[in-house]
């Protein structure tokens, strides 16, 4: 009786929101989207809610006790008036990224969509009654940028989401709240986004280590993913919870590091063979913080999605939306220089996988198909030695006007003969191999 009940809930899997995603296989279309997911390399994370109306970033309810009451009256004030969802994805686009992760609800637990299940939103509770994730929506799908949605695990507005270690100072009255209830909310919500705004390329959670101080709790994450995965099959799963990933995700996040560092502190988990996804902020906040305008330069940020890239990783790079609705003028900037390299050097990013030859103090490397990209970036010397030794390097070419360069070959590998020290942003050569 036991195996056939197991067998009814797998059969279930296929067909109910909340059927246990015991045994996860993923679909064609899953694997397929896994794919394009990791040749596309590089999208734009934007943390957008009523934290920015107080310009200090998106921890701020909770990092100064905000009442939840009354941290609730500044969606009466939210107006961003200069909002253009078509600015918005033209910048992002002429950056070189190829999709966005939006924030369709952050911890705060204000939902930038028109939900039924809740008042608290941009639609019902603002004088601007818009539907921001909509507008987000029908704009990449008419520009070709895929949309990705973070969805927060936590709440520090609800009643009912139980207290974990942040957003206890926020005058929630019941520490137990109500798990069931706070559940069917999420679900119901999850089910809003993948249901009323298209395709959805990821579903992106955050919050789960909120309740790592109660080691008993069950987050119910088989039968939610299960619900994702039944909605929208390709719809790809990640968990910024810096664990192993979990039975049922499709892609591996890192926070603030590349795959296998951890100078953050956030990342320390084992690199796993899912697609993997390093974010990391222009600046030093996630949401918008006017006090600080040191923005990461173009050189920093091209580093970051080069050896993000030669990692074997896409590059998630954020933006903090100022109150008003528009980009701050120095990240539209930085869209536009990274866009400007990647015009010239996409190619050896864009669909390519992490080299033979791995990273190293001077750079690293990627590969797709018989190319080898050499992406150096900090050499003092005019040779490099390569250690290739199981393929035959056939042709070494410099990347950008594609002049031919030296190269002799020894047992342990092939020396390279730059011919100066090289001084670029990223200095790429093209190797041939067979």
């Amino acid at each position: 009786m036991k195996k056939q009940f197991i067998s009814l809930l797998l059969v279930l899997g296929a067909i109910c929101p909340l059927a246990a995603q015991s045994g996860y296989t993923p679909t064609e279309e899953n694997l397929k989207a896994r794919q394009e997911f990791q040749d596309n390399k590089f999208g734009i994370f934007l943390h957008w809610g009523l934290y920015s109306m107080l310009a200090t970033g998106e921890w701020t309810m909770t990092n100064n006790n905000l009442n939840y009451k009354e941290y609730a009256k500044l969606a009466g004030g939210f107006y961003p008036s200069k909002f253009d969802a078509a600015r918005w994805v033209s910048a992002i686009k002429a950056s070189g990224a190829k999709y966005i992760c939006f924030t369709s609800r952050h911890h705060e637990g204000f939902s930038m969509f028109d939900t039924k299940y809740s008042d608290y939103n941009i639609v019902k509770a603002t004088p601007f009654k818009r539907d921001i994730v909509k507008e987000l929506a029908d704009e990449c799908a008419r520009q070709g940028i895929r949309l990705h949605f973070y969805y927060s695990h936590l709440d520090w507005q609800r009643e009912d989401y139980p207290w974990g270690r942040t957003g206890r100072g926020t005058g929630r009255p019941d520490s137990k709240g109500n798990w069931e209830s706070y559940y069917r909310f999420m679900n119901n919500q999850l089910t809003e986004l993948l249901t009323n705004y298209g395709p959805v390329g990821a579903i992106w959670f955050d919050g789960w280590w909120d309740q790592d101080q109660n080691p008993g709790f069950d987050w119910q994450l088989p039968e939610q993913y299960a619900l994702i995965h039944r909605l929208q099959p390709a719809c790809l799963i990640g968990n910024n919870h810096h664990q192993t990933p979990f039975e049922g995700e499709d892609i591996q996040i890192f926070e603030r590091d590349l795959p296998g560092e951890n100078s953050a502190g956030l990342s320390g988990q084992a690199v796993s063979r899912l697609p993997l996804e390093t974010c990391e902020t222009m600046n030093g906040m996630w949401g918008y913080r006017i006090n600080d305008p040191n923005y990461k330069s173009a050189k920093t940020l091209i580093h970051y999605l080069v050896k993000a890239a030669g990692k074997n990783a896409n590059l998630l790079m954020n933006i903090g939306p100022q109150p008003d609705g528009e980009l701050p003028e120095v990240a539209v900037q930085r869209l536009k220089e990274v866009g400007e390299w990647m015009s010239q050097y996409g190619e050896t990013i864009y669909g390519t996988r992490g080299g033979i030859v791995a990273p190293h103090d001077w750079g690293v490397t990627t590969q797709k198909g018989d190319k080898l990209y050499v992406h150096i970036l900090n050499l003092q010397d005019k040779a490099l030695f390569l250690p290739v030794t199981d393929r035959k390097v056939k042709k070494a070419v410099l990347f950008k006007d594609k002049s031919p360069l030296r190269f002799t070959r020894s047992r342990d590998g092939i020396l390279l003969e730059l011919g100066d020290i090289p001084t670029d942003i990223d200095t790429v050569v093209e190797l041939t191999i067979g």
